[in-house]
């Protein structure tokens, strides 16, 4: 029997819309409790292609302990996410911790990044943050998703489902990532 795990997902005006709504939907599927939270003032934002998505609460309301939390990109959605004291300092304590933390396209080098949370960290990010990430991380890699130790980094919007499901399989492991692939057609990742 699987364990519910609780997953938060921070959005902002800008976040990349399907980076986002892959995360939220696929970990829904594998049986995650997840939360979606804004960083806005608003809990309805307006995502980086004009997808308007509400959110579940305002980042303030949330609590602080989650088994994953996951940054999606777009711009300035990462930005807006990377501005957020609350949510720096939760992702700083979710490294800490040993939790799990996910990051996609601009997010592992704007939230992450920027914030000193990679230098001794294996991450990949979107090509054109490449050059940053090399200058912030361990190590940049060029793969579509990266798992370093409790991290879990990915390219862009193209990379989504590979990302989604490897978060599966960190939290559920390898046969409930097949569970949620297999009724999706999703053959290889």
């Amino acid at each position: 029997m699987k364990t519910e795990k609780r997953v938060l997902v921070p959005i902002a005006d800008g976040s990349e819309e399907i980076e986002a709504v892959t995360v939220i939907d696929v970990l829904r599927r594998a049986g995650a409790n997840v939360t979606v939270a804004s960083v806005m003032a608003s809990q309805t934002i307006t995502a980086s292609r004009g997808v308007v998505i509400t959110a579940d609460c305002l980042l303030a309301d949330c609590e602080r302990a989650w088994d994953l939390i996951v940054l999606p990109g777009g711009m300035p959605g990462a930005e807006d996410l990377a501005g957020c004291a609350a949510l720096v300092e939760m992702a700083r304590e979710q490294l800490a911790a040993g939790h799990w933390l996910g990051a996609i396209c601009a997010a592992p080098v704007v939230v992450l990044g920027r914030h000193g949370m990679l230098d001794q960290r294996i991450a990949t990010c979107h090509e054109g943050f490449r050059q940053e990430l090399g200058e912030q991380a361990l190590a940049a890699r060029g793969e579509p998703v990266v798992c370093d130790r409790n991290l879990v980094t990915s390219q862009a919007p193209g990379t989504a489902m590979a990302f989604a499901l490897t978060l599966v399989e960190c939290l559920y492991g390898e046969k409930q990532r097949q569970s949620v692939a297999a009724p999706m057609a999703v053959t290889s990742s």
